[in-house]
């Protein structure tokens, strides 16, 4: 049994979840401190063995637990906050369970993902949910030119400490008139939702840097800015500049950074654009 915890705000826990951790059997918990002060919270006892269950274990922890589910127990599976397995523990024991037919089921609650996409204003018809995005410049940078042509709306989280850089990365990869929501602390006393075009919402990241978890929905692309994204490529000059920082982040020779840039960025036909003309791009970039 997975189940849904509060992501800022106590009242928001259901008396679904509240009942399950007084019943089950055991308590599979991301963290077992948080999950001990939430009982407190809402004044529940937890009776069953409480076992962590975090990002680093849950592998080697998943058949164990899935044992005890086939002799009658009940297993309640919960993260920090939100929804197990949405960037959180849970995924390799709902997949084990699959695997061996056993039980599996949900009990929903708040996500910080939902949250945001109601709150920002932008079409939640279609929307595409991206996870973090990458910490290094250059796998960023990837990601969001491969998001150019997307049409349906993109979620995001970000940390407070690199949320300037992915500002400045989406700016130069969307624009600045892109409608986006940028929201923080989500349910609790400092909730905020800021909104604009990324452009706007980058300057107030200057002005004003955003402190706690943060959630960025950006529109997706126009019909016409869908077209032009997929029509175009990346020049000889922008994979060498992806090149350089491909090899200062890693730490790689420039000749192998230019061979994993040119491998995944391939030509509209198929083939590779020539190491030699990205490599002298290098050179002439750096002199």
């Amino acid at each position: 049994m997975l189940a849904a915890t509060p992501i800022g705000n106590t009242f928001d826990a259901s008396a679904r979840l509240a009942a399950l951790m007084e019943q089950a059997d055991i308590v599979a918990a991301e963290d077992t401190r948080r999950l001990y002060d939430l009982a407190r919270r809402l004044g529940v006892h937890v009776n069953g063995r409480v076992v962590a269950f975090h990002d680093h274990n849950e592998r080697s922890k998943s058949d164990g637990l899935l044992d005890e589910v086939e002799t009658g127990a009940c297993v309640l599976v919960v993260s920090d906050a939100g929804m197990p397995t949405i960037n959180d523990p849970g995924l390799s024991i709902v997949r084990r369970a699959i695997e061996r037919g056993l039980p599996v089921t949900c009990a929903p609650g708040p996500s910080a993902v939902l949250d945001a996409l109601a709150l920002s204003g932008l079409p939640t018809d279609r929307f595409c949910y991206e996870g973090f995005l990458p910490r290094k410049h250059a796998e960023r940078v990837q990601r969001l030119r491969s998001l150019q042509s997307e049409r349906r709306t993109i979620v995001f989280y970000e940390t407070p400490h690199r949320i300037a850089d992915s500002m400045d990365d989406l700016l130069s990869a969307f624009g600045p008139d892109r409608p986006m929501a940028l929201a923080r602390e989500l349910t609790k006393d400092f909730e905020e939702i800021r909104r604009g075009g990324i452009g706007e919402i980058r300057q107030s990241v200057i002005d004003d840097p955003p402190r706690g978890e943060i959630v960025l929905v950006i529109g997706g692309a126009s019909e016409d800015e869908a077209l032009e994204a997929s029509s175009s490529m990346l020049s000889v000059d922008e994979l060498a500049v992806l090149a350089i920082d491909r090899a200062l982040e890693d730490g790689l020779r420039i000749k192998d950074a230019i061979a994993e840039v040119i491998e995944e960025h391939p030509l509209p036909d198929g083939s590779l654009a020539n190491r030699k003309q990205v490599y002298a791009a290098v050179l002439k970039i750096k002199q």
